[in-house]
């Protein structure tokens, strides 16, 4: 990644996506990995824009020797950008995956209420989407499940989680972080093949070079399963476009962008013609939409 214009791209994606919301104060939880630090200063390239406020977090779980070279990592990041910066300590010894995730968002929503944050926001994204969803399958789960992480929801009364990467990659976060020239550290702990989600990392790595795009894929998958689960708005609105051009023996070959682009304009009440595949259009006109054929 060179240049301003992929930092400024990726930028652009997170406030299009529209999960932090303009005005809002919210709290950046920041492990020191890369993906939280690249969040860190996506969000405060925008924070002038969207009206945001800024505090950035960090949870030491004392686990690890190597935690408290991570809690270094992030006090060196909030200087780098000009963040206030809290910490939480936690007394856990040994404990299971979900007993850590369990108490880190404990402190997470404590940190978040006593600086009046309104969000928590964590930088899950779409490789992290994707082994979620993969986990939910291979134990066995229903559309809930396979929805995998939700965008934003709430975490406690008046505190919203939010995951606003949940569709950029891992790699593009990293070269992000390189790029503005900030700290991450590494987990060693990711080397460590017995943990379920590591083991499926290192299976996706031999495939993604087979199946381009794959974290997109599941990403957009995902995300529609959620929507239709929940029954969104959204939901009934891609129902209507698809349904739409399946009457007209059009849907095979009209890829998912091309669909929530003509989604995107019924939404939003907007007016236009919206190519869909070779000989294929839709034209949206307030609010109704027509199929053509060419």
């Amino acid at each position: 990644m060179r240049g301003a214009k992929p930092l400024r791209s990726i930028e652009q994606a997170v406030k299009r996506e529209g999960v932090i919301r303009a005005g809002e104060h919210v709290l950046i939880a920041c492990s020191g990995g890369s993906d939280s630090v690249a969040l860190a200063a996506i969000l405060r390239a925008l924070s002038k824009s969207q009206r945001l406020r800024l505090t950035l977090a960090h949870v030491n779980h004392g686990v690890r020797s190597s935690a408290w070279q991570d809690e270094a990592v992030v006090m060196r990041v909030a200087a780098a950008l000009g963040l206030p910066f809290k910490v939480a300590g936690l007394q856990l010894a040994r404990a299971g995956e979900a007993e850590m995730r369990e108490a880190r968002y404990e402190a997470l929503e404590r940190l978040a209420r006593a600086a009046g944050c309104g969000a928590v926001v964590t930088g899950h994204n779409a490789s992290d989407q994707t082994e979620t969803v993969l986990l939910a399958l291979f134990r066995g789960t229903g559309a809930d499940g396979l929805a995998g992480m939700p965008a934003r929801r709430q975490l406690a009364k008046d505190i919203d989680l939010a995951r606003p990467l949940l569709r950029l990659e891992r790699e593009d976060l990293r070269a992000y972080a390189q790029a503005m020239g900030l700290p991450y550290a590494i987990d060693p702990t990711n080397a460590d093949r017995t943990l379920r989600r590591n083991a499926v990392r290192v299976a996706l790595q031999a495939l993604r070079p087979l199946f381009p795009g794959l974290d997109a894929a599941v990403a957009r998958a995902a995300e529609v399963v959620g929507a239709e689960f929940h029954a969104t708005p959204v939901a009934a609105v891609r129902r209507q476009v698809r349904e739409a051009l399946r009457e007209h023996e059009a849907l095979g070959g009209v890829d998912f962008e091309h669909i929530e682009a003509a989604v995107r304009a019924l939404q939003q009440g907007a007016s236009g013609r919206f190519f869909m595949a070779p000989g294929v259009e839709i034209e949206v006109s307030d609010g109704a939409l027509v199929v053509q054929r060419k």
